[in-house]
């Protein structure tokens, strides 16, 4: 497998438990060889406020990660998750500890390389 780019959006930098919409810190891995690698923490004002979600705000955010391959997030609604999707950026909700939903990605990319 490619080296590929992972956002992972968290409030504390130790557990993926941020919905998407509210996330104001992706933190940005590395996955190359089975191995992850922290590179950078990005902070930016979060995309739904009390009232909503702004579809603008939501594209925002996701050009500001549109380096990555993959968002690990604890959820995403539907239109944001289409909105990455057409910035070529494919969301999985996997909450929990950082480390360990990394490693079920990284699994999840296994298994689906051997059916393409």
């Amino acid at each position: 497998m490619d080296k590929v780019s992972i956002a992972v959006a968290s409030g504390d930098g130790k557990v993926v438990n941020v919905h998407f919409g509210k996330a104001r810190k992706f933190y940005i891995y590395e996955l190359e060889d089975d191995k992850f690698t922290f590179k950078e923490l990005r902070e930016y004002p979060p995309a739904c406020s009390g009232e909503g979600h702004d579809d603008d705000k939501l594209r925002e955010n996701l050009k500001n990660i549109s380096d990555c391959d993959y968002l690990v997030i604890a959820k995403i609604g539907d239109r944001a998750a289409a909105l990455a999707e057409n910035e070529g950026i494919v969301p999985y909700e996997i909450p929990g500890d950082i480390e360990e939903s990394l490693e079920q990605l990284n699994k999840f990319l296994k298994v689906k390389e051997l059916f393409n």
